[in-house]
């Protein structure tokens, strides 16, 4: 038997159903709940063969950890398929975007940089393993399902990464203040956008070993933007220059 645990939230369960059912093991659905979208995730659990169980909200809160989960909980396998980073630029069908996130430890802004990834279609988001969240029932939430579809490239060596990706001929570009405009930069060709950790930005090594460094102009007061803000920012940016 796999290790599993909980999924919650109608995204990110109704997701990985919709991607990889045969990772599913259990669906939990409060007690009452007949509104079109629970009946909607009841009968695409049955066609996959996951067996249905409803539950009262203790039941619930106990599964998920919290009471934060919508009425909705999933048991599914703990690990992730293994993607690698040569995977994910060989089956590339464009010039690559990727999103590299350099000690993100907060899941709900790594959640929604995953989010950004899969709107503005980004292959894959790379993560060091230390010092940085990994993908938990929380980002998954925050994810609404974008953690099923973006893959999470978790590495032991971030620099080493990135100098594997200027190998591959993939421009890396360093978001942070007093860079070049966001507006004037070339963003053509194959791109990993590097950002850094909340509050924090790019550590100096991290952003040495980029090749340009962008910065997106703020006509406000506030200094700086969440990272997961920034983040849609960027890949937006490089999606619209590429037409």
């Amino acid at each position: 038997m796999p290790a599993t645990r909980p999924l919650f939230g109608f995204h990110a369960v109704t997701a990985r159903l919709r991607q990889r059912p045969d990772a599913v093991h259990a669906l939990y659905v409060l007690a009452g709940r007949q509104d079109p979208r629970a009946r909607d995730l009841v009968a695409r659990a049955q066609q996959a063969a996951v067996a249905v169980h409803v539950a009262d909200s203790a039941r619930l809160d106990a599964l998920a950890g919290h009471g934060r989960h919508q009425g909705v909980v999933a048991i599914v396998d703990d690990a992730l398929p293994h993607v690698t980073l040569d995977d994910v630029l060989a089956a590339a069908s464009e010039p690559p975007l990727l999103l590299v996130l350099d000690g993100v430890t907060d899941p709900h802004n790594l959640g929604a940089c995953l989010r950004c990834a899969d709107a503005f279609g980004a292959l894959a988001v790379i993560v060091p393993k230390d010092r940085a969240v990994g993908v938990n029932a929380t980002v998954a939430k925050a994810a609404s399902g974008a953690a099923d579809t973006v893959p999470v490239i978790a590495v032991t060596n971030l620099a080493r990464t990135m100098r594997e990706l200027k190998e591959r001929e993939v421009w890396l570009l360093g978001a942070d203040a007093g860079g070049e405009p966001l507006p004037s930069a070339d963003l053509t060709g194959p791109i990993a956008w590097v950002l850094g950790a909340e509050g924090q930005g790019l550590r100096r090594l991290t952003r040495d070993s980029c090749d340009r460094i962008v910065g997106i102009p703020l006509f406000g007061s506030v200094a700086s933007l969440n990272v997961s803000v920034a983040a849609g920012i960027c890949l937006y940016a490089t999606r619209a220059a590429r037409g």
